[in-house]
């Protein structure tokens, strides 16, 4: 009958229907066969019905859904489908929804031929009916989860030749994302016995069934119609799709169970550096594996079903996307995650610190992104204060766990910082930084006279605080101080190009401040090839030229808030954030040298941002601080006067910082333990960072002023 059908098409024009075809529509032979396969008689007879049903509609190119006497007997077919699982009918049952699922792809219209009156839907099944548009939703995004593009013929496998997927081996990449959707039983979902309004969603319902398949390829393949359908852009089937099915409760659920199946302790590293998961493909055998840990397979379990909601909420229609992300802040991030970064055992916060980084590592989608955000940060934007430091818990958590007594759990939470703000968010940056600085109220306003326009005075900029006099170094006497000035070069005179009111300052003057801010005796590098500063600028350029095209679209202005329109009267805080940057970096000497890398690495991403605020407070040396006010430049100068002091009493200072220096490059072997390891360590890293900025603020000076 097909053979006949199909020629027939061929022997005529484009959308012609022929007699043969005619026939079938006016007689409603496919409500005969569907009668046939529902009762199963003769044996065999469903899946020789599913077969014809998938093929018809993928051989015959003239639309035939929109014809009630095909889309009515099928949508009765996809009532069928994942009943039971595990039945001999299973694979062609989700060829014939895979299929379905193609067509709607072609044209999103016909969705709405498969939204159904719940009750009507109720009576015919005579079941609580718990799973509609949602999964409608799901299947349209199917080809971008594996990366291969799937052709309707190809997803339903109905191009003409008989299918031999089903008595083929299940392929082991299968094997993980089966395991992980196991015993999970859509009855005893919450709300599954809740009866919803309206429409019913059967093409979801019957995915969403077959998502719990013992055989792994047909998980997978009801995991690819769910994607498609949620990318349909028919509004009517996204509503469906969020408020009359159990997808939101699939996907949040699942990630629960998966989440709470983890060890208690797992290495971080194991997290950070288990393969990259891909959802469909994440082939993992336990027996040929090298790097085996306990708990990698549930490991891999969860990132994997991470990684789905995360394409799946990717590729959904607008309004399936938010509330489908909402979903997962809800009852994943706030219900199950955040009890556990809120704990107070070193060992959980570690373990799920370093989850948490993962998946801000993983996440892809902007609206997922976007929650993750206000889950971790808050959704606060107006300027922080020292009494309301903690109004978000868990951000206030969070950014004390980078200060914490655990070297551990202060270098894991500010990996997770660090990887956050390289995600393509607004919100970040501005909350934990920008807030803060929007008025300038760091800086202390002094209108310039004619002839502070071309006066030095003392090697200072005109109007600026001097360094004893600032309530920050009230405790360096001044015969501790440095005598020798080289290490803070003088201030610029203004020129036409570059006046000193815009808030750029020479860029060889500031290049030069930080690059003599260690004092020569405390510097290792020039001892040492291939170490100078300019090994730090195509890094530099590099991930500028990245941070650019990341908030291209934010419109930051070009240049700092006029000083005229700033608040500069309101109490200056630079958030917590950076408080507990900035204390960290004032005990740069007295920490352990990853630690150190790990704060300076966080300190050097955020002086990348090309906000002229951000420029101003990080990286210009000579910025006129209000009193009682620090930035980044006046807390490294504080380190240097301890180092001054704490230098004198060591002996052989030079020869043992040389031989750190070498130690940590490789070029010597490990030796006998040297004294003062953590300052000498320290010291390193400090002309590092030093050496970092001076490469930041000389490639945003030159990207600035090129056109």
């Amino acid at each position: 009958m097909l053979d006949i059908l199909v020629q027939e098409e061929n022997e005529r024009e484009s959308g012609e229907t022929g007699p043969c075809m005619e026939y079938l529509l006016h007689h409603k032979i496919l409500e005969t066969l569907y009668t046939l396969g529902k009762a199963d008689c003769p044996p065999g007879m469903k899946q020789q019905v599913l077969v014809f049903y998938t093929k018809l509609l993928g051989r015959i190119r003239q639309p035939l859904l929109p014809h009630i006497n095909v889309h009515r007997p099928v949508q009765k077919l996809i009532r069928l489908c994942g009943e039971v699982l595990a039945t001999p009918t299973e694979n062609e049952e989700i060829q014939f929804l895979c299929i379905v699922c193609a067509k709607l792809k072609q044209d999103p219209y016909l969705v709405n031929f498969f939204l159904e009156n719940k009750l009507k839907s109720l009576a015919s099944k005579g079941v609580p009916n718990v799973i509609s548009q949602d999964t409608l939703k799901g299947q349209d995004s199917l080809s971008t989860d594996t990366g291969q593009s799937y052709q309707p013929e190809e997803l339903s496998g109905a191009a003409g030749v008989e299918q031999t997927e089903s008595e083929d081996e299940p392929p082991p990449q299968m094997d993980e994302l089966s395991t992980s959707l196991d015993n999970l039983s859509v009855s005893s979902l919450p709300e599954a016995s809740v009866v919803r309004p309206n429409q019913d969603y059967n093409l979801v319902n019957s995915l969403l069934n077959l998502t719990r398949s013992p055989d792994g390829r047909i998980a997978v393949k009801a995991c690819e119609g769910l994607m498609l359908l949620v990318s349909l852009p028919e509004p009517a089937a996204a509503k469906c799709l969020t408020q009359s099915t159990c997808l939101c409760e699939l996907l949040t659920d699942r990630l629960a169970s998966l989440y709470k199946a983890l060890p208690q302790s797992v290495d971080p590293l194991d997290i950070e550096t288990v393969e990259a998961i891909n959802w469909g493909l994440d082939s993992y055998s336990h027996k040929e594996d090298a790097s085996a840990f306990p708990g990698k397979r549930a490991l891999i379990s969860f990132l994997s079903w991470f990684d789905y909601c995360d394409q799946l909420i990717k590729e959904a229609q607008k309004t399936a996307a938010v509330a489908l992300a909402k979903a997962v802040h809800e009852r994943f991030f706030i219900g199950v995650m955040e009890p556990q970064l809120m704990q107070t055992s070193e060992m959980g916060i570690l373990t799920s610190t370093a989850l948490l980084h993962r998946i801000v590592r993983q996440v892809t989608s902007d609206v997922l992104l976007q929650e993750m955000v206000f889950f971790i940060l808050g959704e606060q934007r107006e300027p922080e204060t020292l009494a309301e430091i903690s109004r978000h818990p868990l951000r206030h958590r969070l950014i004390e766990h980078c200060d914490h007594i655990s070297d551990e759990i202060s270098i894991m939470t500010l990996r997770m910082f660090e990887h956050l703000l390289q995600k393509p968010n607004e919100h970040i940056l501005y909350n934990l930084v920008l807030r803060n600085l929007e008025e300038r109220n760091y800086t202390e306003y002094k209108p310039l006279c004619a002839e502070d326009k071309d006066v030095v005075e003392n090697g200072l900029i005109a109007g600026a605080v001097d360094l004893e006099e600032d309530p920050l170094f009230t405790d360096i006497s001044p015969e501790n101080t440095l005598s020798n000035q080289e290490w803070l070069s003088s201030s610029p005179p203004a020129t036409p190009d570059h006046p000193k009111n815009d808030g750029k300052t020479e860029v060889h003057k500031i290049v030069n401040s930080f690059l003599c801010l260690v004092p020569d005796e405390a510097k290792s590098s020039y001892h040492v090839e291939g170490t100078g500063y300019d090994t730090y600028l195509r890094d530099a350029h590099r991930q500028f030229r990245d941070y650019c095209a990341i908030c291209l679209r934010w419109e930051w202005p070009g240049s700092p808030k006029a000083l005229e329109k700033c608040n500069l009267e309101a109490a200056f805080f630079e958030g917590h954030f950076l408080k507990v940057l900035f204390d960290r970096m004032g005990r740069i000497l007295d920490q352990p040298y990853d630690v150190n890398l790990q704060v300076t690495s966080v300190l050097s991403r955020l002086s990348l941002f090309p906000h002229p605020h951000i420029h101003e407070y990080l990286l210009d040396p000579y910025v006129n601080l209000a009193s009682g006010c620090r930035s980044l430049f006046s807390v490294i100068v504080r380190v240097v006067g301890d180092l001054m002091l704490r230098i004198q009493r060591i002996q052989d200072f030079t020869p043992k910082l040389l031989l750190v220096r070498k130690r940590l490059l490789g070029l010597e072997p490990e030796g006998p333990i040297i004294d003062h390891i953590t300052l000498l360590e320290g010291v390193i890293v400090l002309e590092e960072f030093c050496k970092e900025l001076a490469a930041i603020a000389f490639v945003k000076y030159h990207a600035s002023s090129t056109p």
